[in-house]
């Protein structure tokens, strides 16, 4: 089972940006199309990801932040 974090680290490296008006069926996809680009690795990411956090430290809180919250809101259950 995939967790939550490394479904941010998955939107991290799409194109989305936090600016866009983005559907959770949007967010849902970007992820599940850049999963299958990375053969359903998650890891590949969270490696890209360490790189940006050092190489633009300004940038990276903020987006990780909306990552978190995009896909928290993207992937919540849907209530009964």
């Amino acid at each position: 089972m995939i967790t939550t974090t490394e479904l941010a680290q998955v939107l991290f490296v799409t194109p989305l940006q936090p600016s866009d008006e983005l559907s959770p069926s949007q967010i849902r996809s970007a992820v599940d199309e850049r999963l299958c680009a990375c053969g359903g690795d998650p890891s590949w990411c969270a490696a890209y990801v360490a790189q940006e956090a050092g190489d633009h430290p300004e940038t990276y809180a903020p987006r990780m932040r909306w990552a978190l919250a995009a896909v928290a809101g993207a992937y919540e259950p849907v209530a009964a």
